[in-house]
């Protein structure tokens, strides 16, 4: 189920008249509106409004031959049929946003923030996409600056809130609500955010609902360039809104929340069983790197024999002079007290926190370093890159599958940055912020970005194994707490070949992966049902 678009469906229904009946006792909207304007003309005689503040208010009707028209101050009509999105009940009437709030249409000040004081300052960044408001997100307002605020620029409750700046954040609308103030401080906005204050004869929740059902629309609104496009007031005032009796706008906010309410829970469910199904997904790779998913054949040839050869054939290579030894190199080693050590160079280590004690006797225990070239990349200035070749990015990844969610070609990804070369059967991992867990197996020939490292394992490990065993929880948390740096944390070369390698019998490996695979296309079937 799409919930992101029923939840769209219903606001549509909502603002059309089609969400719940219309009662023909119901006061008509025109009579509400020309009530609300009788009432602005009053405040100004009163001085509680000026005369500037509702000169460019405007009534809207329709005429004899059942077309749309308005009428402006100065007594001249113009037709607007073509303005009008779609048709209504007969009750209801079109209006200006203007028309129907009691404060102008208008942005926040620039704020002088400080580290504490009486006041807070709402930011665009409160008005979150997918937790509504979240004032935890504020700042202080100075208080040396408070005398620029008059009491009218302060929020009320039921302020709908647009964005009026940003990229990706232009045009959100929420509604604040008093009881999103835990602080209970006054609370101002900032120049990034513009505030509508519904007028009292009408519910703000209903207007709420008519904005969010058109923020679509709102957020196309921007004017300026691509990076600084911004939402202007004048925009927002000159906006058509529908307005259903007052009667009817109860009947819609009431029915909303019932609906609302039941999306809500669809959704903490549908995440919920999303969080399950990952879970259970790091449970089976957990399990089947500890020999615990499948049952063992005793007629496997024994992993350690396999390591031993690949030990003996290295040896040799060194004594032909073929390959040097490295002073840093890692090795496991099994000690007489039956634990596993690890070796690096004079420097011994015990892995207790890798809990491989209770792997089955078949299997063996080496260095990632040992079966694979971990850190011998080609690297490949773009010049020299066929256009036509596929470039693969960190953003092409998804965290935790390992799915490629695009393949982009060097002329379609247009980048300048030295790559590294991989061919098909590479397991590619993703030294850079190794708690994304973006392992894949290439399916063809490319290149990468220099942060994820292509991996050829020796005829002893079976790559779909190897890329099962560093998406494992173990492996995670051995590679987070390895990793340096604070905001773009990654693996180290060193750090990655002394990575511990839990190493089943080959045909065992292949038994495990088809299990693994088994399982998680039932939990992706699961999953996409979701969707």
């Amino acid at each position: 189920m799409d919930t992101k678009a029923l939840r769209q469906k219903i606001l549509d229904l909502a603002i059309r008249g089609k969400l719940v009946p219309q009662d023909p006792n119901d006061e008509p909207a025109s009579v509400l509106l020309e009530r609300i304007c009788a009432e602005k003309q009053q405040m100004v005689k009163d001085g509680k409004l000026k005369a500037k503040d509702i000169k460019n208010d405007t009534v809207i009707f329709k005429g004899e031959d059942n077309l749309h028209y308005e009428k402006f101050a100065d007594g001249t009509v113009k037709c607007i049929e073509e303005e009008i999105p779609f048709d209504v009940p007969d009750a209801w009437s079109w209006s200006r946003l203007e028309n129907c709030c009691c404060k102008e249409i208008k942005r926040g000040k620039s704020p002088k923030y400080a580290e504490n004081g009486s006041t807070l300052v709402f930011a665009q960044k409160c008005n979150t996409k997918y937790d509504g408001i979240n004032i935890g997100l504020s700042l202080f307002l100075d208080d040396n600056t408070l005398n620029k605020y008059p009491d009218t620029e302060y929020m009320q409750n039921n302020d709908i809130v647009i964005n009026s700046t940003g990229t990706g954040t232009l045009g959100r609308v929420g509604i604040y609500k008093d009881s999103h103030n835990a602080k209970r401080l006054p609370i101002v906005p900032d120049s990034h955010v513009t505030i509508i204050r519904a007028y009292k004869s009408l519910i703000a929740d209903y207007v709420y609902t008519y904005m969010k059902a058109k923020q679509p629309q709102i957020e196309k609104m921007g004017e300026g360039s691509t990076n600084q496009k911004e939402l202007k007031p004048l925009t927002l005032k000159k906006l058509l809104i529908c307005i259903p009796p007052f009667p009817e706008q109860h009947r819609i906010t009431e029915k909303l929340t019932e609906l609302i309410s039941f999306i809500d829970t669809i959704e903490t469910g549908k995440l919920n069983l999303k969080e399950t199904i990952q879970a259970t997904k790091s449970k089976i790779l957990d399990l089947a790197i500890r020999g615990k998913l499948v049952p063992q054949d005793p007629n496997d040839e024994p992993a350690s024999v396999l390591l031993e050869r690949i030990s003996t054939e290295k040896e040799e290579l060194i004594k032909q002079g073929k390959i040097k030894r490295d002073k840093k190199e890692s090795v496991i080693f099994k000690g007489e007290d039956n634990s596993y050590y690890l070796k690096i160079g004079n420097l011994t280590e015990t892995l207790d926190d890798w809990r491989i004690d209770d792997i089955p006797d078949s299997w063996g225990v080496c260095c990632l370093g040992e079966v694979c070239d971990y850190g011998n990349c080609t690297n490949v200035d773009t010049k020299d890159i066929p256009e036509t070749a596929w470039i693969l990015d960190l953003e092409d990844i998804e965290k935790d599958t390992g799915k490629v969610l695009q393949k982009l070609t060097l002329k379609e990804r247009n980048s300048a940055s030295t790559k590294h070369s991989f061919h098909k059967g590479q397991v590619l991992y993703s030294k850079l912020r190794p708690y994304l867990n973006k392992v894949v197996l290439a399916d063809d020939e490319g290149y990468c970005t220099s942060e994820i490292l292509p991996l050829d394992f020796n005829d002893m490990v079976y790559p779909k194994y190897a890329r099962y065993y560093l998406m494992s929880p173990t492996f995670l948390k051995y590679a987070n707490y390895c990793s340096y740096g604070v905001k773009m944390p990654r693996l180290g070369t060193n750090d990655g070949k002394k990575a511990i390698l839990t190493v089943p019998p080959l045909q065992e490996q292949h038994r495990i992966v088809n299990a693994i695979e088994t399982i998680f296309a039932k939990l992706d079937e699961i999953a996409n049902a979701l969707s």
